[in-house]
């Protein structure tokens, strides 16, 4: 089916008749697979199953033999084109202006095919959806239940058991006592239910977050057969360490572990307001695993032929596009993805100028759609350059392979990767694409199969805001908004934008915003742990000093805590606002 295009190269309207190159393709393929038992298979298609095979490498994946009919397959007959055809799912900007068009930025994120079929994409691994679902429900719902409780536990507060109410509540509700400091006093002053809403959300993510590292419910940390399986593919697909910068937008905090399907431990993440990455830190970062590797050869030798992959995702809404979008870029797609583009040439630069021109560095830009979560690559050709208004859509490719098998799905996705670039890639770099696109075509029938559609939170639900280093165990979408910072006074930016957010969500309700506070620090460091507490105490005054209006107005707190990323012990907390007061001795 053709989808006509408008004279002003906006969005397709509506069905038309075959186009002649679509007849021809039809006639080519119905020809090909009449002469499939009369000799080998060609090169294109060998060449197809080979990187099927590494694309699927971890995974319990059977390869079939013979042309697998991905777009138009070539013969040893055909005369190779000098300009590479695009596919429909390759996106292009066709005007030269700098606001966006509407076809160029935003598919349809759930498109008629997908309910005519009435089920789940073939390339969907309901299993892991499962999984996942019932983790986020579970966790999110110890979130959900907070105010409910509190408003009953508000209603008992006047009667003479209340102390023992309240606590039966919370116990069989969320799991855990209240303060009895805080319940003590209310029957000489009202009760503070602003505080007593703050510590129900510390204690909720001391739970989720204990429960994260004793258990490891995503099945991915160091060590797990996901997290080995991945990191040998990374390697065979030609890198030696993949380092993410998502937004810190809490729409995008499960980016790794659901929306690209990546085990948490097999990614270097650091979020930042705009993924806007501190260029110094991410060259120290670089340093560093350059080191182990000529030092420990970990994760492989220095002299093996494999690059550090950067990796920036920007975000943008395809249903509200003006309001919905990158708050640090003013909700501007194009802004977005550029300033994270420079951002990641920025780096590479300063490797080449600190060390030499062939450091072995590589780049990728990521979009991703909050409202449906689909992804959309920026293929880039062998030296890293990239096309701003030039991607491939995983929701656009879902829609083309919906009727697919398996095989020829992956093989179809490959093809639109290796055409969406403007030069020559890499066969891992297609290979790695390929992975994440495919990945992301479970979270897209994730998020339809959760919610019926896209996100009922289109806009920031976050629950808390995590401030400092570490975090590790946050993968849920609004869970959580990342301001990561040594020092309140260089992470300014992102943590302004998070207390603007949470002006909204909570002050406006006339509820505190919950700010944890987090350093982790390597248990093998003689004197780590006391200036891991050192800071945090440094980083809640200078919280306070900032914000002091919301704090004295209880409408600001703050839970210290500290881990040793040495080990799979989870957090510790070290201190907090609604610590109680100690009574001086005399």
């Amino acid at each position: 089916m053709v989808w006509s295009k408008p004279s002003s190269g906006r969005r397709p309207l509506f069905p038309t008749a075959p186009t002649r190159r679509q007849m021809q393709r039809e006639k080519s393929e119905a020809t090909l697979s009449s002469q499939a038992d009369k000799g080998p298979v060609s090169a294109r298609s060998a060449s197809l199953e080979r990187r099927r095979a590494l694309t699927t490498s971890g995974k319990a994946a059977v390869l079939v033999q013979g042309t697998t009919g991905a777009g138009r397959v070539r013969t040893s007959q055909d005369s190779r084109r000098l300009i590479p055809q695009q596919p429909g799912w390759v996106r292009r900007d066709q005007s030269q202006t700098v606001e966006l068009s509407g076809h160029l930025n935003r598919s349809t994120p759930f498109s008629s095919n997908r309910s005519v079929a009435n089920g789940n994409h073939p390339l969907t691994d309901q299993v892991a959806n499962d999984h996942l679902g019932a983790y986020e429900l579970e966790v999110k719902g110890r979130f959900e239940r907070i105010v409910p409780l509190l408003q009953k536990v508000s209603a008992l507060q006047h009667q003479s058991d209340f102390i023992d109410q309240a606590q039966l509540l919370a116990r069989r509700e969320l799991g855990f006592d209240l303060p009895s400091h805080i319940l003590e006093t209310a029957w000489v002053r009202p009760l503070d239910m602003r505080a007593l809403y703050a510590w129900c959300v510390f204690e909720s993510h001391r739970v989720f977050s204990d429960s994260f590292f004793q258990n490891d419910p995503l099945a991915s940390s160091s060590g797990s057969e996901a997290a080995r399986s991945f990191d040998q593919f990374l390697l065979d697909c030609g890198f030696h360490l993949l380092d993410v910068t998502p937004c810190s937008d809490g729409r995008l905090a499960h980016s790794i572990a659901y929306a690209l399907r990546i085990p948490f431990s097999s990614v270097r993440r650091r979020s930042h307001a705009g993924a806007m990455f501190d260029v110094e830190n991410t060259v120290n970062r670089w340093v560093k695993t350059e080191h182990r590797r000529y030092r420990e050869s970990t994760p492989n030798a220095a002299s093996d032929d494999t690059s550090y992959l950067k990796v920036v995702t920007y975000h943008f809404s395809s249903l509200d596009p003006n309001h919905q979008g990158c708050a640090a870029h003013g909700s501007d797609d194009n802004l977005a993805a550029s300033a994270g583009y420079q951002r990641l040439l920025d780096f590479r630069q300063a490797v080449e100028n600190s060390f030499c021109c062939g450091a072995s560095v590589d780049l990728l830009l990521i979009g991703l759609d909050t409202d449906s979560d689909a992804i959309r690559v920026h293929p880039p050709t062998n030296d890293s350059s990239t096309q701003l208004d030039r991607w491939v859509s995983a929701q656009d490719l879902y829609d083309a392979t919906l009727l697919m098998p398996p095989d020829q799905a992956l093989a179809q996705i490959a093809e639109a990767v290796e055409t969406g670039a403007s030069g020559t890639m890499s066969s891992g770099m297609i290979s790695f694409l390929t992975r994440l696109i495919s990945n992301n075509i479970s979270q897209i029938d994730y998020v339809r199969q959760l919610h019926g559609g896209p996100y009922p939170d289109a806009g920031h639900a976050e629950r808390f805001i995590g401030v400092g280093i570490g975090f590790k165990e946050v993968h849920l979408r609004n869970l959580t908004y990342f301001a990561h910072l040594d020092t309140v006074e260089e992470g300014a930016p992102d943590l302004d934008v998070g207390v603007k957010i949470f002006k909204g969500l909570n002050v406006s309700r006339d509820l505190p915003i919950p700010v944890v506070i987090r350093f982790d620090y390597s248990g093998a460091v003689p004197g780590a742990r006391e200036r891991a507490i050192s800071d945090c105490q440094r980083v809640n005054l200078a919280i306070s000093n900032r914000y002091s209006k919301l704090v004295r107005d209880g409408l600001l707190h703050t839970c210290l805590t500290i881990r040793d990323r040495s080990q799979t012990s989870p957090a510790e907390v070290v201190g907090s606002t609604l610590d109680p007061d100690l009574q001086e001795a005399h």
